[in-house]
């Protein structure tokens, strides 16, 4: 028999993550998808300011090696996935035609390029696959309006991939067919976020350390933008309120919120809150296993799952999740016996 023809794949997508580019290294090796990656900006592999961390950045693990990819000269006069038009890659689609696709990959709809690649596709016959994580948590369904349109939108994709039963009500409720419905959930590096690496554990007890910390205090962390969405003053205030003993918080990242966490953390008892800078990729999982609990405060229409929960319960560790974000529709939150839901204030 002659042998089976590779299927192309493009896959379009802002920039490099590390969500992402280790599911797509996999397909690459496992799988006889001839697979292109198509980035829209360079965000991540080379230095650039993330405006809500409030840091110049460029993650330190590998996001490129593994598979096929291209960036897409980016053409906007403000590149940035935080707005329409961060996203304006003239060549795109002569870059699609070229490679000559089976299907296409499209991550999210809110772009200018986003929104060609769906003329495009259509106007070609190529079949679109849709990935986006949104839900309605905490918000209900939006305007008729907007309602319409989107139901318009997802009409064009042959398949939707849900990242949890929250994200798949919203294509349900947006009359996306149970039939397109794929689910394909977050997943993190293992191999970064190995719960047996002793270097880990040691860089964690180098830190707690340094932090001043005993080997009985109990560590409850935050992670992440500091942020209102992410409600890292309400965590602070709470923690003020429980007066809990022989326990310690810590924040680590940065945002427009640290200030105000700055005050208010005056008033704690002295050495019991903490803040730590912004910690690239290969730096996280030692503060992850400085935890002995990790809470995921966010209000759900900012924040649509919450991957830090991945990556710390990967390691171990106890997680306390908002009731207004995907992940809290997960079974392994909902049944398992180390972690737990909150109502999130909004």
């Amino acid at each position: 028999m002659p042998p089976t023809l590779a299927r192309h794949l493009a896959v379009v997508l802002s920039h490099p993550n590390q969500y992402y580019s280790p599911w797509f290294r996999w397909l690459a090796a496992h799988t006889d998808l001839d697979l292109r990656v198509f980035y829209l900006w360079e965000f991540g592999v080379t230095v650039h300011t993330d405006p809500q961390f409030r840091t110049a950045l460029k993650w330190d693990v590998d996001l490129l090696s593994g598979y096929a990819h291209e960036f897409v000269p980016n053409t906007s006069a403000r590149p940035g996935s935080d707005h329409f038009g961060g996203l304006r890659n003239p060549t795109l689609t002569a870059r699609l035609a070229a490679f000559r696709p089976d299907a296409v990959l499209l991550f999210g709809y809110a772009y200018a390029s986003n929104l060609r690649v769906v003329l495009w596709a259509r106007l070609h016959r190529v079949p679109l696959i849709f990935r986006g994580d949104s839900h309605f948590l905490g918000r209900g369904a939006p305007p008729l309006r907007t309602r319409l349109t989107l139901r318009f939108l997802y009409a064009q994709f042959a398949a939707c991939l849900p990242v949890g039963e929250a994200n798949r009500d919203y294509f349900l409720t947006l009359g996306v067919p149970a039939a397109r419905l794929h689910f394909a959930p977050h997943s993190v590096n293992a191999a970064l976020f190995d719960p047996a690496s002793a270097s880990h554990r040691a860089a964690a007890g180098t830190l707690r350390a340094q932090l001043g910390l005993t080997p009985s205090t109990r560590v409850i962390l935050f992670a992440g933008k500091f942020v209102p969405a992410k409600q890292p003053r309400e965590l602070l205030a709470a923690f003020l309120a429980a007066r809990l003993p022989d326990t310690a918080l810590v924040f680590v990242g940065d945002g427009e919120e640290k200030p105000a966490l700055r005050a208010l953390a005056v008033s704690a008892p002295a050495g019991s809150v903490h803040f730590l800078p912004f910690a690239n990729q290969s730096e996280m999982p030692a503060r992850y296993l400085l935890a002995d609990l990790f809470v995921l405060p966010s209000r759900g229409l900012y924040e649509t799952w919450g991957l830090a929960v991945n990556e710390a319960m990967h390691l171990g560790v106890p997680c306390l999740v908002s009731d207004r974000v995907d992940l809290a529709t997960s079974p392994s939150i909902r049944t398992g016996a180390a972690h737990a839901l909150a109502h999130a204030g909004i």
